[in-house]
């Protein structure tokens, strides 16, 4: 089935033994002074013993100015390779393909993680760094062309099969290459050859430098989706220089900073969209051609590879979320693959805080060395309440270690908050971790009681030696006058389809859940405003997924009126009072300010004596990730 993915593909004499690559992604798992760690060797290897036929590691710097984030890898000097020569041991063992990205992040970085202002070709600050970049003089870049150089030197010397020139993303090579932000007037400025000499001038010295079997690949974005910025149609014309100057194969991203969304999109954007700038590349170059984009199932990357448009897939995500991918889909285990998301609240949210990454479907992510799941010498009765992802994951690692478990539901599907949240437009994949959950839990032969309320004589008759209770939240009901018409309802029972709405709607509440549940409503063509008190709403989302909501809200013209009060809920309406004084028309009222812990039943069982472990939603209301971190640690603990 997979004839294209499992076949290999020889690049300078180093063979991949499938086409499957994880793409760079920054994890902040190393010392900040550049060197390894434990930490960022287990995160490959698991990635290795996947089964991954090359790994692509994230940006080493070339200089410490050079750096985006404080911990990153770096190769820019000869102390920093020992503990990468040992790291690339340790990943060789399983046949991968092993390249180093090394970048200079240029004006895309910040005195805070420099301590010193940014360098790129002209003074025109990042949008995402407070700092104005120096300008770099004749000598500084002449100096940074001989550092690449010397980064890929120690990285052959390191044990590393190829270096990746990061010349995508808006990093410091984007820079030169693009008139967006290079408006200098000398010999790396204005016309077409002379912003890309930088590129072309770091090719050649790294060639100069390493050996002829020594891999040099380069990245760039296809179209950096900015006015002003490179398109597909400059890129076609770069390609050749770069292949010329001596690249050994091509890997087709996106974007800049300022279109992050194109960089990393979230769950918004369709399946490996960008595939398609892969295959017009792969039109004008005889060099192996990497596709890359929200690609995160290998059926997906075999049709790309099958249609000519690419003769390698990378996935980068979808290799957090579960690195035994390949190995999986190379046994037929497709409901055993673990599907990223795209929600980007446990690797891009922590990235953009500079703090280590995670994956919310993931919790051994970063902890690769530390955490094990050792079988119990006590078996124990364990009755789980609640099939949210809090509840299911409890259920998976308790069970995988050896532990007596049943699920009990009261209602008629699995995955609580969690599946109530994937009906608004653009969320519908949150369904597929629910998915694996409920898969791994009959591999393991635990049931899940569905439409089965638990009692306290249903508990005395199974007779637990634990609780799990993973109870959920339920909304919260406001003290507004008016708040008890029949017209009013909550955005969970809207979600969840058991209350239908009138086709002009206000939405009290503007986080999350109310914006996604008016973007819903609105997607049915009906008629939304939304009231917020803060001055933003969908502030608890994390950033790209918030740019996709807000634009999805105005293209369904929802209204938003922020720093807003409701007064009163009447039969003309909702009366507001703040930056907004009337009276909004609606049929419906949806409530969305918020869930409380549901936690009657589990505090009733504490007082008979059982032994009930809260966790999820019903111990603090929060995020999936966080519920689903509770449930794995209560079972491997317990």
């Amino acid at each position: 089935m997979l004839k294209n993915v499992f076949s290999p593909i020889i690049i300078k004499g180093k063979t991949m033994k499938n086409r499957l690559a994880v793409s760079p992604m920054v994890t902040n798992y190393c010392n900040e002074d550049g060197t390894c760690t434990e930490m960022f060797s287990a995160y490959h290897e698991a990635k290795a013993k996947g089964g991954f036929g090359m790994i692509i590691t994230e940006d080493f710097a070339v200089r410490p100015r050079g750096k985006g984030f404080k911990h990153l890898p770096g190769l820019w000097n000869d102390e920093q390779i020992p503990s990468f020569r040992e790291f690339t041991k340790r990943i060789h063992k399983h046949d991968t393909v092993l390249i180093a990205q090394i970048y200079h992040a240029g004006r895309q970085t910040s005195k805070m993680v420099l301590g010193e202002v940014p360098q790129a070709p002209s003074a025109i600050p990042c949008p995402f760094s407070p700092d104005m970049p120096e300008e770099l003089s004749l000598e500084e870049i002449k100096k940074i062309i001989t550092e690449f150089g010397d980064c890929a030197r120690r990285a052959e010397d390191a044990g590393f099969d190829g270096v990746e020139v990061h010349g995508a993303h808006g990093y410091l090579i984007s820079q030169f290459m693009s008139s967006y932000t290079n408006k200098r007037t000398d010999e790396y400025g204005g016309s077409l050859q002379n912003r890309i000499r930088f590129a072309v001038e770091i090719v050649k010295d790294i060639r100069s430098k390493v050996s002829k079997d020594f891999i040099v690949g380069y990245r760039i974005s296809a179209d950096e989706y900015v006015t002003g910025g490179r398109n597909i149609g400059d890129t076609l014309t770069i390609v050749p220089f770069l292949e010329d100057a001596g690249i050994d194969y091509i890997h087709v991203s996106a974007g800049v900073y300022r279109s992050f969304d194109d960089i990393v999109p979230s769950q918004y954007r369709g399946h490996s969209w960008n595939t398609d700038a892969a295959g017009e590349v792969k039109k004008i170059t005889k060099l192996p051609v990497i596709s890359v984009g929200r690609i995160n199932d290998p059926r997906l990357a075999e049709t790309i590879l099958a249609s000519g448009k690419a003769d390698i897939v990378a996935m980068g995500r979808q290799s957090l979320t579960d690195p035994e991918t390949p190995n999986k889909a190379k046994e037929g285990r497709f409901d055993e693959i673990r599907n990223c998301i795209a929600c980007h609240h446990g690797c891009i949210k922590n990235l953009l805080n500079n703090v280590p990454i995670q994956c919310i479907l993931n919790p051994t992510l970063g902890r690769e060395s530390e955490v094990t799941l050792e079988k119990t010498e006590a078996p124990k009765n364990i009755m789980v309440i609640g099939s949210g992802p809090a509840g299911l994951e409890a259920a998976i690692t308790a069970a995988s270690r050896g532990h007596k478990v049943k699920v009990f539901e009261k209602n008629r599907w699995a995955g609580g908050q969690f599946r109530i949240g994937a009906v608004p437009p653009g969320k519908g994949e949150m369904i597929n971790y629910i998915n694996w959950q409920l898969n791994e839990l009959e591999k393991l032969n635990v049931p899940v009681l569905m439409e089965t309320e638990v009692t306290p004589e249903l508990v005395k008759k199974e007779k637990p030696d634990v609780i799990f209770a993973a109870t959920g939240a339920e909304p919260i009901i406001p003290n507004i006058p008016g708040i008890d018409r029949p017209n009013v309802v909550s955005a969970h029972d809207v979600l969840a389809g058991k209350v239908n709405t009138g086709n002009s709607i206000v939405v009290i509440g503007g986080g999350c859940v109310g914006a996604e549940t008016a973007n819903q409503l609105a997607n049915y063509l009906k008629c939304v405003t939304i009231i917020e008190m803060l001055e933003v709403i969908a502030g608890d989302e994390t950033l790209v997924p918030r740019w996709d909501l807000l634009e999805d809200l105005e293209k369904n013209k929802v209204r938003i009126c922020t720093k807003t009060t409701v007064d009163e809920i009447t039969d003309a309406g909702v009366k507001v009072s703040g930056a907004v004084n009337e009276v909004i028309p609606c049929d419906t009222v949806v409530l969305a300010v918020g869930a409380k812990p549901v936690l009657g039943l589990a505090d009733a069982l504490k007082k008979e004596g059982y032994d009930v472990r809260v966790i999820g939603d019903a111990a603090k209301v929060g995020l999936g990730g966080e519920a689903i971190m509770e449930g794995f640690e209560v079972g491997r603990t317990i």
